[in-house]
């Protein structure tokens, strides 16, 4: 029976990915790397150590990740304010939740910065959900999933009695992983390329009454 829900943040709460990619870009082009957004693509939802580290690696590029994703977050914060707006139906999705009783975590990739930025930009207060963890409390990244197993844990919960709800391939492998149900919004990727969830909708306002009801 389900007793949770376990939101992932970037293309479920709020749409960053071309923010983050602008910002990563810029970054990379202030340290003489003219990185192209594309290159960005195949580490959408690991985390940003993956995001800019992957694209270091596929140029041969030297990386000093606590510098340059400090700076990559300083950009961000400065390019999404007043810009960035939650995705269809994430508020009134939360209160169904909450009119059934469940409890709710975030678990993001990101880092809590990141997390904290999104959050204050779609007016949803971090006390909206019972439990958070982001990306810098688990050492394996998605699809690895740990950050699933954690955020379970930390609502009291199993990740049996959860369902996640994710927007990248490498976010429904990790909830697969974890062994909880899993609601696949198509906001970044194709149900094709996301199968293996046990839902799908194009964004939280179009979710179906089955992934809570069971």
């Amino acid at each position: 029976m389900i007793r949770g829900v376990v939101f992932d943040m970037d293309g479920v709460l709020v749409d960053s990915e071309k923010f983050i990619c602008e910002a990563a870009v810029r970054m990379f082009a202030e340290r003489g790397l003219a990185a192209k957004p594309e290159d960005f693509r195949p580490f959408v939802g690991a985390g940003e150590d993956r995001y800019l580290g992957g694209v270091a690696e596929q140029y041969g590029f030297p990386l000093d990740l606590e510098r340059d994703k400090a700076r990559t977050y300083q950009l961000y914060g400065q390019i999404v304010r007043g810009r960035l707006e939650s995705l269809p139906g994430v508020h009134e999705f939360i209160g169904r939740c909450r009119s059934r009783g469940l409890k709710l975590a975030l678990a993001t990739s990101a880092d809590r910065v990141k997390m904290l930025i999104n959050l204050r930009e779609i007016a949803l207060p971090p006390e909206t959900f019972n439990a958070a963890v982001n990306g810098l409390e688990v050492p394996r990244k998605k699809p690895a999933p740990d950050i699933f197993i954690l955020a379970a844990e930390r609502l009291g919960l199993a990740p049996a009695e959860c369902l996640v709800v994710e927007d990248a391939v490498n976010g429904v492998a990790a909830a697969r992983a974890a062994g909880a149900r899993c609601l696949a919004l198509t906001t970044s990727f194709t149900r094709e390329q996301l199968a293996g969830a046990d839902f799908f909708a194009a964004d939280l306002a179009e979710a179906p009454e089955a992934a809570l009801d069971w």
